[in-house]
């Protein structure tokens, strides 16, 4: 193979590369997103842009019962943020599948025409705060950022970038920005028993009380914190009998009842999720037969 074949193969080699290279960039490239036309966004940590929720998993808070005072609590902070007043950063905590997440999406629901808008943030995404920020300053919408089922360990380092945006990073915070944030957890990361020893044991740890302190900061800088515990069974079957009367399933509410409580009892917690899950169940069930 002479000298001139072998260059114009490495020639055409190389261009081949640059052509990669230039679509690989342009692929990576932030597409133009047009933010009128969609209500909710998911930022994409790989791409790093946000992209739209076509179809949104809106709730009506209407089906939402049982949490009276934290509905109350929540849409008094978030009509503050649309009116433009002061308003807080929310944290709501307490036992799984009590309606955290859908009463913030029911947020969106209740307020899309004058002008909220929801941008779910995933843990990993917590580390692009400051990017997601500045592709929403400034614009007219108000944008609540939701950052559903948070819990960290202290070696992560996305809680640190959430602390930041909080309150005490070098960026200042846009008015039309607010962070609504679920978890299980009351203070977002694990604690131990031995937390509450504050005097030197076997381990290595100088100054205790500082490991804490760092454990519990970063829910402290949530300004409204609404907590959700576990629903009674009255309140259980109230909301059973909403859903049923909302499907028109048609069975006496002792027959309802019982059936509901059989379902409970096979379930790992009594909750407003718990008794939508039977719902569906009931509910196809009898359209099958």
């Amino acid at each position: 193979m002479s000298l001139e074949t072998i260059t114009n193969q490495l020639g055409q080699l190389i261009q081949r590369m640059d052509q990669f290279l230039e679509q690989s960039t342009s692929d990576n490239r932030q597409p133009q997103l047009d933010l009128d036309q969609y209500l909710a966004f998911r930022w994409h940590n790989h791409y790093q842009h946000l992209i739209p929720v076509i179809h949104p998993d809106l709730t009506d808070i209407s089906d939402l019962i049982g949490i009276d005072a934290q509905i109350k609590r929540l849409d008094q902070n978030t009509r503050q943020f649309l009116q433009d007043l002061p308003a807080n950063h929310v944290l709501l905590w307490g036992d799984r599948g009590t309606g955290k997440s859908s009463l913030v999406k029911g947020m969106l629901v209740r307020y899309a025409s004058d002008g909220l808008r929801l941008i779910e943030v995933g843990k990993q995404g917590l580390l692009f705060l400051p990017e997601i920020v500045e592709t929403v300053w400034g614009r007219p919408e108000k944008y609540l950022l939701f950052c559903d089922d948070l819990s960290f360990n202290v070696e992560e380092s996305a809680y640190r970038e959430l602390k930041a945006m909080l309150e005490g990073g070098i960026s200042a915070r846009p008015e039309n920005v607010l962070i609504y944030a679920t978890s299980n957890r009351r203070h977002l990361m694990p604690r131990q028993v031995s937390d509450n020893k504050f005097p030197v044991d076997d381990s290595d740890e100088l100054y205790p009380r500082e490991s804490t302190e760092e454990k519990v900061s970063l829910s402290d800088r949530f300004g409204l914190r609404l907590a959700f515990y576990r629903i009674s069974r009255p309140t259980y079957l109230q909301i059973v009998s909403h859903y049923a009367q909302r499907r028109a399933i048609d069975l006496s509410d002792q027959e309802l009842h019982q059936l509901a409580l059989e379902w409970e009892a096979n379930s790992s917690v009594r909750s407003g999720r718990a008794a939508r899950q039977f719902i569906d169940d009931l509910e196809g069930q009898l359209r099958l037969q």
